[in-house]
């Protein structure tokens, strides 16, 4: 892995440079696509720390960005915790990577038992009844039927006629408009 480090209003030692490459060389272990790594120290006044050495350190590879910054008063100190930030950041990243493998793996599983499934049937089924409902209708207008039929998101509704006292049931048609289909009793 090729490890750029600069200064930016501090001399970096040749030590700090040393330490960086060794500690970064920690994350190739973890995962061996990292092919670049740029290391920026800068001196900086924050408020909690006062005086301070801000490490930000970028790494990029395989189509994956890592990135840390800490600011304390001992670079070598940063240097530790974002190394330890960027093992979290690579074990999170091979965990959703191996969990995406894993849940492609379990629906290939499953296509290939729905083909079994389907090649051992040898007679195709027509379409199954797999559920029912029964509901009483309460008596209201084609208008109060379109809203609720609305509401509820369906694409027909089975009311009874205010007017007639017949069971109807009410469709969205591809036009967009509705149509009324009325039961005729015996």
């Amino acid at each position: 892995m090729n490890v750029v480090v600069t200064g930016v209003n501090v001399e970096v030692s040749q030590g700090l440079r040393d330490y960086v490459a060794q500690k970064l060389g920690r994350l190739a272990r973890h995962f061996q696509h990292l092919q670049e790594a740029k290391v920026v120290v800068r001196a900086e006044r924050r408020r909690p720390v006062g005086r301070a050495r801000v490490v930000e350190v970028t790494v990029w590879g395989d189509g994956l960005v890592l990135r840390g910054e800490e600011a304390t008063t001992d670079p070598y100190g940063s240097v530790d915790r974002i190394v330890d930030k960027l093992e979290r950041q690579i074990a999170k990243y091979r965990s959703r990577v191996i969990e995406k493998r894993r849940l492609d793996e379990r629906r290939q599983r499953s296509a290939e038992r729905a083909r079994a499934l389907a090649q051992e049937e040898e007679e195709p089924e027509g379409p199954r009844v797999v559920r029912r409902k029964r509901f009483a209708t309460k008596p209201m207008t084609e208008e109060e039927a379109a809203l609720q039929m609305e509401l509820l998101g369906h694409s027909f509704f089975v009311y009874r006629d205010a007017e007639t006292n017949r069971v109807c049931v009410l469709y969205r048609r591809r036009d967009g408009d509705y149509g009324v289909i009325e039961v005729d009793s015996p």
